[in-house]
């Protein structure tokens, strides 16, 4: 029997809501997309809830899950995740954020959660090591790093000398919620740097609480006056002069390893350093990407080539793609739809695959409608074709054209045992 192979894209929030000015279609159904809608004739479609009906899920919680790992029993904070996916050390007991740099005001007032999206990873790197050497950590005896990842994002692991820290405290970032121990996307929120606070008794999340208020006091005054800031408000750009911490954790996840949970080895092609740690976690081989050409179209098409030559060697390989989340957070539709665009032509256009013995997935972590400029709780598109999976008549890949198809609505927890089962 030929042996079958699973190729795993994530599209990062890709779903959406209808636009008027689309004709009350989504970016994607507005998207002039023929790849995948060849892909969708010759398959089967649905709809997946990510994380489950009612959350409108975080990345990490929503990747986690789409990977086959309840989210619920697994996860202990995006922090860890992105610390271990950015090469740092971590032990039980410190305290693992994710941050943002951002544009306060002198009241702490966020006039920019992302700074513009204009920061670039060297200007943030020398920000990261100004308040490195300047700042000091005197609430309790602590030791820390701040570690500038990709554009305007990064992560803080604090080590205290008093004792362990707890993550279970609240975000100072007022747009995601800390429910249940997992992040959740706010629709509406106060546009105010907030406090961070203990959620429980413990001394432990009373010093977590304690020095991540005084870390983002004290990294203000550092970034404020900061030299590539005083540069960028002279050429109008939003000041790099806060940092936003949420999803703390205080312990890596201990995750099944992914060749027990499917018998297959998997690949993993993904940008982010949060994606990265989740597959290094789950002991995915992660190949690093080929390096930029500053060409989006022929970074695509570079990605596509490796992918094409990864499924070869491997059972699977997930591919993790950031394009249409970030124009959604912003909510610029147009861009979203050039985003679908772009990758369909360059990236699934060059795309070299044997569909008799490798089925094809493709679907996204979670949904970013432009209206909300905010994840949702709405399901996402999904097609699975190739491998002998066969067609249920879908006519092109979009979220209502997906409601229709055979494979129904499924739980993202559930889905790559489901396609595997599929191709088995």
């Amino acid at each position: 029997m030929q042996k079958k192979h699973v190729l795993y894209i994530l599209l990062d929030g890709l779903g959406d809501r209808p636009v008027a000015e689309f004709g009350n279609r989504t970016p994607l159904e507005a998207a002039n997309r023929p790849k995948m809608d060849a892909l969708a004739r010759g398959g089967r479609s649905g709809v997946v809830y990510t994380v489950g009906r009612g959350i409108a899920p975080e990345s990490d919680v929503a990747v986690i899950s789409m990977l086959g790992y309840d989210p619920h029993k697994t996860y202990t904070g995006r922090g860890p995740i992105e610390v271990f996916g950015s090469g740092m050390s971590m032990e039980n007991g410190d305290l693992a954020v994710r941050c943002n740099f951002a544009t306060f005001s002198s009241d702490f007032t966020i006039i920019d959660r992302r700074c513009g999206r204009s920061l670039t990873t060297e200007e943030a790197r020398v920000l990261a090591d100004a308040i490195n050497s300047e700042v000091t950590l005197e609430s309790h005896p602590a030791e820390f790093e701040f570690r500038s990842t990709v554009g305007h994002r990064g992560v803080l692991l604090i080590r205290c000398k008093e004792g362990k820290l707890s993550g279970n405290i609240s975000n100072t970032d007022p747009a995601y919620l800390k429910k249940g121990g997992m992040g959740i996307a706010l629709e509406t929120f106060e546009n105010k740097v907030q406090n961070a606070a203990p959620l429980d008794g413990s001394e432990e999340a009373r010093r977590a609480a304690d020095l991540l208020n005084e870390f983002t006091r004290k990294s203000y005054q550092v970034l404020e006056s900061h030299p590539i800031n005083m540069d960028r408000k002279a050429h109008g750009k939003p000041p790099a002069n806060g940092i936003l911490g949420r999803d703390a954790g205080s312990s890596l996840p201990n995750f099944t390893p992914v060749t027990d949970l499917y018998g297959m080895e998997f690949a993993a092609l993904v940008e982010m350093p949060v994606e990265r740690g989740i597959a290094l976690l789950c002991g995915m081989d992660t190949v690093e990407l080929p390096k930029s050409t500053g060409d989006l179209s022929l970074d695509y098409e570079k990605r596509a080539e490796l992918a094409s030559e990864l499924i070869q060697c491997y059972g699977g390989v997930y591919i993790h793609i950031k394009g249409p989340d970030e124009p959604a957070h912003d909510g610029d539709c147009a861009k979203k739809r050039r985003s679908i665009e772009m990758i369909d032509e360059h990236f699934f256009g060059h795309l070299h695959l044997d569909l008799d013995s490798t089925a094809v997935v493709v679907t996204a972590d979670h949904s970013t409608p432009c209206s909300l400029r905010a994840h949702s709780d709405d399901p996402v598109p999904l097609i699975v074709a190739g491998a002998g999976i066969g067609t249920d008549g879908t006519a092109e890949f979009g979220e209502s054209e997906c409601r229709k198809g055979s494979l129904g609505e499924i739980d993202g927890v559930d889905l790559l045992k489901r396609v595997i089962r599929m191709v088995s």
